[in-house]
């Protein structure tokens, strides 16, 4: 087992440390996963009351930006005609401005904008479908594209350039944890673990000193030692098809990834950020994905499978945190 800890502890964390606190879990399902939070809590707060404003806080976001609501305001985007303007709400226009980031940075291995692909392929609410002709997966292709978006920050509006779909999925649960967590510093609670099927955010510390412990999802039959994570003030994220299966688009190619990588883990201060970026490196694999990380300075480990050969490529940044 090896260790990673954060680069820097906040010592407001220990100061407002109260061992007496008991650490109360709620959980529920959303965004088709299951969701969970810890957290100490102060002895004057409901958990009740927390958990309807978690369910609230999710059931608002799922309204927004769901792929598989038709009623949703990202269904709507996806259905607007040529050259209409939508105004979306914060949380909405914070995802898309995140993601728009992480597609320029990552040169279109992380891409919002290929929800047509992903139904065609089969990886959306459609569900299985046929292989697709190649034809048609080039026709859905080119009308993709993040460059096609016009987005203002400061207004909040974005323009449906004409038969493009947005699909948040490789952002949409990170962003949704960072969201309950933010949630719940309003409402006191600063010291909280927070999932949302597979991607975690840490704030604080355990009543007991201790960070909050994760162990990031090891490939099954490899011989790759695990990774403990100390959650404090950081979220990790992970995606590749150990688990799940082929389910990864390659945007640039509009054809799913066929590159080796079977996991990648980026730790990153925010839920959203890590989960997208886990998606373009694994996307891009190996070892141009691991120069990719370098550059960003991502905590990132990368596995892959060539052959029978399973390779772990680990980032100087994720080095760093590891215990001597």
């Amino acid at each position: 087992m090896r260790i990673a800890l954060p680069p820097r502890i906040a010592p407001y964390a220990f100061a407002r440390r109260n061992p007496s606190l008991p650490i109360v879990t709620l959980h529920g399902e959303t965004m088709g996963t299951l969701w969970r939070v810890l957290f100490a809590c102060p002895r004057t707060t409901d958990p009740h009351t927390i958990e309807r404003a978690i369910i609230t806080r999710l059931t608002g976001l799922v309204g927004e930006m769901s792929h598989w609501d038709r009623t949703s305001l990202l269904s709507e985007f996806n259905q607007a005609p040529a050259g209409r303007w939508l105004s979306l709400p914060p949380d909405f226009a914070r995802v898309v401005a995140t993601a728009l980031t992480i597609a320029e940075a990552s040169d279109g291995a992380y891409d919002p904008t290929i929800g047509r692909l992903v139904d065609l392929w089969g990886y959306g609410p459609p569900g299985p479908m046929p292989t697709p002709d190649a034809q048609h997966v080039a026709t859905l292709h080119a009308a993709a594209g993040w460059q096609k978006l016009q987005f203002e920050p400061g207004t909040r509006r974005l323009r449906q350039p004409g038969g493009l779909a947005l699909d948040l999925a490789g952002i949409a649960k990170g962003d949704a944890v960072d969201a309950v967590a933010d949630l719940l510093a309003t409402q006191g609670i600063h010291d909280c673990l927070v999932e949302i099927g597979g991607e975690l955010t840490g704030r604080g510390i355990r009543p007991d000193g201790d960070p909050w412990w994760v162990d990031p999802e090891t490939p099954p039959g490899t011989t790759i030692a695990p990774l403990r994570l100390a959650l404090h003030e950081l979220a990790v994220a992970t995606s590749g098809n150990a688990i799940r299966g082929d389910h990864t688009l390659d945007p640039r190619t509009g054809h799913p990834v066929k590159n080796g990588v079977i996991s990648t883990t980026v730790i990153h201060a925010r839920a959203g950020n890590a989960d997208a970026w886990a998606t373009a490196l694994t996307v891009i694999g190996g070892k141009a994905g691991l120069a990719l990380a370098t550059k960003h300075d991502l905590a990132t480990r990368i596995i892959e499978q060539h052959a029978g050969i399973v390779t772990e490529h680990l980032s100087p940044a994720l080095i760093a945190m590891l215990e001597d």
